[in-house]
């Protein structure tokens, strides 16, 4: 379908609404920190600086492990995880959730380990009784590693990694336990330590509120032990070069500017308190969905959804995850109704009324648009996104209920009584 009324050039008023699910807002005071001149990065000043970042990411992930930065974004974290930990020809398995975790897997096959994929719907994630089962066959312990998208960013689809830790543990499996949070962090609670995660890779361009470029590792005692099994066949992402100085040293120039920025969203994060932060992000995230729900007259299709597309027919707008349970605080997907384009309408959406929103992922392209309401995010904010959202879906021709922004002014209410 094509947009009853439309306009062909970006809205130049106002400030643009940017709700894609990363790179988030980034706030005025982590552009004011990065506003100032270079500093010398072997100099006191920066080095005090890393250290006191450094043990900032490490409060937000909840470990007393170690953590490792890269110059690189997400993808950067993925690799230096799977060179440093894992030989080619060792097997991992992954959970299947989405795009991103297809994107681990694929790098994982490209650095010549073996992946076993547990298939699952999109829409609900691989359950926890089968990855119990599949670990409690491996009786030869041929798997080295669980790989998990804690929040999969392009479903809206969260794993629940304490029940992944219990059917690790459940079945005597000593397999390393690797989670990706880059669309969790700072948005949804990770507790590395007690969920005994071995690795966690991070990102500084959402949860953290800072600009893309940065991504991190937390490693476990058993994570570096094990990277010191194998023959090294790295150089950039080398580990053991890295911790081979405290506070880590780069290869090549440290990106000053980068850490200036991540200390002052740590800042900004726990002057409103973690707890607080994770609440915050569950009130808008049922608002959202809310909306949603009100938007599609709780339309529940049944479609459902693998790497190889969609089967079946959507006729209203519904939450793309459709396990309650599991759906994100950070980012929610919708799938549109059949024979209406997505791209399209995020297109109108942003040519008309400077709105940024995400778009399907894969086989979800032209099917699905996406919401992120995590990072710098206040009420204001998140109710003139969804109404911008109503207006776009009316302007283009998109059959919804015209309901959609009470359902959330309800949700928010009733959530602060």
């Amino acid at each position: 379908m094509s947009a009853s009324k439309s306009t062909n050039a970006p809205a130049a008023r106002g400030r643009n609404f940017f709700f894609a699910p990363g790179p988030t807002n980034i706030p005025d005071r982590v552009l004011h920190a990065m506003s100032r001149a270079t500093v010398d990065f072997l100099g006191d000043e920066f080095l005090a600086l890393q250290a006191r970042t450094t043990e900032g990411v490490r409060r937000v992930l909840k470990t007393k492990g170690t953590v490792l930065f890269y110059a690189a974004n997400g993808h950067g974290a993925w690799e230096a995880s799977l060179a440093n930990a894992f030989e080619p020809g060792e097997k991992v398995l992954v959970l299947e959730s989405g795009y991103f975790s297809q994107g681990w897997a694929d790098m994982a096959r490209d650095l010549g380990l073996v992946v076993e994929v547990i298939p699952a719907d999109w829409r609900t994630g691989v359950p926890l009784d089968a990855v119990e089962k599949r670990l409690a066959a491996d009786t030869k312990g041929e798997i080295k590693a669980v790989l998990v998208t804690h929040n999969e960013t392009a479903t809206g689809l969260t794993y629940p990694i304490p029940g992944v830790r219990k059917a690790l543990d459940k079945t005597n499996h000593r397999g390393l336990l690797l989670i990706d949070t880059i669309s969790s962090l700072a948005s949804i609670d990770v507790r590395m330590d007690e969920w005994g995660v071995d690795i966690v890779v991070g990102g500084s361009q959402k949860g953290l509120m800072a600009v893309t470029g940065m991504s991190f590792t937390g490693l476990s005692d058993k994570a570096i032990a094990k990277s010191r099994t194998i023959k090294p066949r790295k150089s950039y992402w080398n580990w053991e070069a890295m911790l081979a100085t405290k506070p880590q040293r780069f290869p090549g120039t440290t990106p000053v500017h980068m850490f200036f920025a991540i200390d002052e969203g740590v800042r900004m994060l726990e002057e409103e308190g973690l707890d607080a932060v994770y609440r915050r992000h569950t009130r808008f995230a049922r608002a959202t969905r809310a909306a949603i729900a009100a938007w599609g007259d709780n339309a529940k299709s049944g479609t459902r959804i693998s790497a190889k597309g969609f089967e079946g027919k959507v006729s209203s707008l519904e939450l793309l995850c459709a396990d309650q349970s599991r759906a994100s605080d950070s980012v929610s997907a919708i799938i549109l109704p059949d024979g209406i384009d997505g791209n399209a309408f995020r297109k109108h959406a942003f040519n008309a009324y400077n709105i940024d929103l995400g778009g399907g992922l894969g086989p979800l392209a032209g099917r699905v648009f996406r919401i992120g309401h995590m990072g710098d995010l206040n009420e204001p904010m998140l109710l003139g996104a969804l109404a911008t959202v109503e207006l776009a879906f009316s302007t283009f021709g998109v059959p919804h209920k015209a309901n959609g922004v009470s359902a959330a002014i309800a949700s928010l209410k009733d959530q602060s009584a």
